[in-house]
């Protein structure tokens, strides 16, 4: 059972308040004029430029933990550090904060593919955090920030109309690279890692079914960027413009 005091409480209310705190402080930052003239692209830059930071951050600082602590490639379960320790809970209080901004926003259902996502994340998350267990694997999962600081940038020059410009040509195949090198990879170290727990009825069994659920997303996010980016004579014209999961 979960202790109702535990610690990790704390720490997940305290992470949840800072990126609410930065939401509000980002809010107040120019938008950019075809932003400006549309409320929902407007919630949209504003909830991307939060998961910008947290990819920043978190990314960088999950490559720092493993350049700290090397044994998290290899004992996933057992392997611990403070500074992953508090990696986990923080991107743990990001993704109640989105869970909770996209809900309060009235983007549920055209976000419901994000909710499924951070759901299954903080799931997974919730053994390193209370029973410090898997801490390894929590971080190595966040490797995937480094991708998502290229991903994000893509989204926001595509919400901003500025797929012309030179910089989105650069990054759609920096994108492609880091979305190989640290989404893909990790994803399948992982899984080849949680494959040995098939059939027990532990943890493990429950970290690798969320782990095979996250994989299918993974490769259907990664189908939708080439259709868009590479082959986009391919891409029909979206049925729902609300979406908020844009190719």
């Amino acid at each position: 059972m979960l202790p109702l005091l535990h610690p990790a409480l704390l720490l997940l209310l305290g992470a949840t308040l800072t990126f609410r705190a930065l939401r509000r402080a980002l809010c107040r930052l120019p938008l950019p004029a075809h932003v400006r003239a549309d409320p929902l692209r407007t919630w949209r830059w504003h909830n991307l430029l939060v998961s910008f930071a947290h990819s920043i951050v978190s990314g960088l600082w999950a490559l720092l933990c493993v350049w700290q602590t090397p044994e998290m490639l290899v004992e996933i379960e057992t392997a611990w550090s403070l500074s992953g320790y508090l990696l986990v809970c923080f991107s743990a209080g990001y993704f109640i904060h989105d869970t909770v901004d996209i809900v309060v926003s009235g983007q549920a259902r055209a976000s419901w593919e994000y909710l499924v996502h951070h759901v299954m994340a903080m799931g997974a998350f919730i053994s390193g955090i209370f029973w410090s267990r898997f801490v390894g694997g929590g971080v190595l999962t966040l490797l995937v920030e480094v991708s998502n600081i290229f991903l994000t940038i893509r989204m926001m020059m595509k919400i901003n109309n500025a797929q012309d410009l030179l910089l989105y040509k650069i990054n759609k195949y920096v994108n492609l690279v880091m979305y190989f090198l640290f989404r893909l990879a990790p994803q399948a170290y992982l899984t080849y890692f949680f494959m040995q727990y098939v059939g027990q009825r532990s943890l493990g069994s429950f970290l690798l079914g969320i782990l095979l659920m996250l994989d299918i997303m993974i490769l259907i996010y990664f189908s939708r960027l080439l259709r868009s980016d590479f082959c986009p004579e391919r891409v029909t014209s979206p049925q729902h413009k609300d979406k908020f999961l844009t190719e």
